[in-house]
């Protein structure tokens, strides 16, 4: 789950230098192709799962596809002004959302701790998006990127409990790959007019990279590595390291030369990975 945190965390500083290089729908579909087919070798190399699952009921994907394309659309349409920094912030209010809709659609419930530190997360994801600014803050004076991408947050925690909610024990690689599918399906038919004005042999190299390292670390291999942590550690530490991802920022913005971010944003993120230290010690 740490290498989980680190790899979602390249993403956000990827995502940010590409996403003004092409459209968001673009980019999406390109990922979604790429993360399917090293899915797809994988199902077929390691012949585990039912791939004639997928035929059950696909209703199921093009729901849990139209929330994962919807989260990452969103997410660089943020990108395009958000900082990094900030943009992973707004992801670890994920998990407090996350847990809201667990409530609504499975009756899940948490533990006091759980809560406190959900919660503190929650305070000091919003104290790095607001960058420390305590009139800002009191203004709730929000980043358009900020808020665009926490509308996809809302989608990413809506799909979490939509795949135990959906789930006919297909296997997690086959869920994943019918989502992939499904949500790569939904994306194109949605933004065809931009894909088609997309001049894919002229991209820049660093959206190539962005493309692959999304399909391939940031997706494929993210969702193995979920699967193979969530049946081994207790589904409280599993959520605890999303906390992680906005450090794992910081050090990446750092080596790439932006500098550190200030003080009063530290306190931030010091708070999320005191989250982190609680949800630990609740498990």
């Amino acid at each position: 789950m740490l290498l989980f945190s680190a790899l979602v965390a390249g993403s956000f500083s990827l995502g940010a230098r590409a996403a003004n290089l092409i459209d968001p729908t673009a980019i999406t579909v390109a990922r979604f192709v790429v993360a399917a087919g090293v899915l797809a070798g994988f199902v077929i190399v390691s012949r585990k799962g039912r791939p004639a699952a997928l035929l059950i009921q696909p209703w199921r994907y093009l729901l849990l596809g139209a929330a994962f394309a919807g989260y990452f659309v969103l997410m660089f349409e943020g990108l395009k002004t958000a900082a990094p920094v900030s943009a992973s912030a707004v992801f670890t209010l994920t998990p407090l959302m996350s847990a809201g809709f667990g409530w609504l659609l499975l009756r899940q419930r948490m533990t006091l701790d759980i809560a406190v530190a959900l919660a503190l997360g929650a305070l000091g994801a919003t104290w790095v998006i607001f960058r420390g600014d305590l009139e800002a803050l009191a203004r709730f004076q929000i980043g358009r990127g900020e808020a665009i991408y926490l509308l996809g947050c809302v989608l990413h925690a809506l799909y979490t409990p939509l795949v135990r909610r959906l789930n006919r024990d297909e296997g997690p690689l086959v869920s994943s790959l019918g989502t992939l599918v499904a949500g790569g399906m939904l994306t194109a038919v949605w933004g065809w007019q931009a894909i088609g004005a997309t001049a894919w042999t002229s991209l820049p190299a660093i959206v190539w990279i962005t493309i692959f390292y999304l399909g391939i670390f940031a997706s494929a291999g993210t969702t193995m590595l979920v699967q193979y942590s969530a049946l081994r550690l207790p589904s409280a530490k599993v959520m605890a390291y999303t906390y992680l991802t906005p450090v794992w920022v910081i050090v990446l913005e750092a080596i790439a030369g932006q500098g550190l971010p200030g003080a009063t944003v530290l306190i931030g993120v010091l708070a999320t990975v005191a989250a982190l230290a609680i949800l630990l010690k609740a498990d």
